[in-house]
């Protein structure tokens, strides 16, 4: 029981790092070989765990070799772009100045409902709405509409707005004040102690969420149930 404990948290720690080599994307946007690979690591990983008579070496090189072509694979394709369009493929225009290019929908075995599909899911249901559409490599539609059909900008109706979109920084997060980021917002905790004491508080405890912009915007949730 030991045995079949430690190899579970061995192997399970080995694809979780195995997997942070990947990147932050989701399943959907995986090329094909992070996909490919994802698929083989679990599989080369369920093994060990199910059959102790297998060596755990036998489980963990196999998984080892496949990280280390990724990150090979990786490498040429930073460097040679013929490399990576015969990898992971190349995007495929699907609808260009509003025409429907039908052999490009055919050779990605794409079908009228699923272009329709991912159409609506964008918030648009006229086709003739739309200027160029692109499958993706990762299988995602980029989808550009026609100027007349997007929202007007202060830019395209020539107005002097200024610019009032920051980037808030977390402060306190379910009740742990965040010190590297209350020093990097340039406060320091006297400044905590007074917003604390505007919204009737005395901990940071009692703070489910706090954060502060660049224009000095404070948002603070205290935490349910506080009397």
């Amino acid at each position: 029981m030991v045995t079949a404990f430690f190899r579970t948290v061995l192997l399970y720690f080995l694809i979780i790092i195995g997997l942070r080599f990947m990147g932050k994307r989701q399943i959907g946007e995986l090329e094909p070989t992070e996909l490919v690979l994802t698929m083989l690591l679990s599989d080369l990983a369920s093994v060990p765990m199910q059959d102790f008579g297998i060596p755990l070496l036998n489980g963990i090189i196999p998984i080892l070799t496949l990280l280390a072509l990724s990150m090979l694979l990786s490498y040429f394709n930073l460097r040679c772009i013929r490399f990576r369009s015969l990898l992971c493929g190349e995007p495929a225009v699907i609808i260009q100045n509003g025409v429907l290019q039908q052999k490009a929908m055919k050779r990605n075995r794409l079908t009228v409902d699923e272009l329709t599909e991912e159409l609506r899911s964008q918030g648009i249901s006229d086709l003739t709405a739309v200027k160029y559409a692109i499958l993706e490599t990762n299988g995602q539609l980029s989808v550009l509409p026609y100027t007349a059909q997007q929202p007007v900008t202060p830019a395209q109706m020539k107005l002097d707005v200024a610019d009032d979109v920051y980037l808030p920084t977390v402060i306190v997060n379910d009740g742990r004040l965040i010190r590297r980021n209350l020093k990097a917002a340039g406060r320091d905790e006297n400044w905590l102690r007074q917003q604390l004491k505007q919204n009737r508080l005395s901990a940071t405890s009692q703070v489910y969420f706090m954060s502060v912009d660049g224009s000095g915007k404070v948002v603070c949730v205290p935490k349910e149930g506080l009397s």
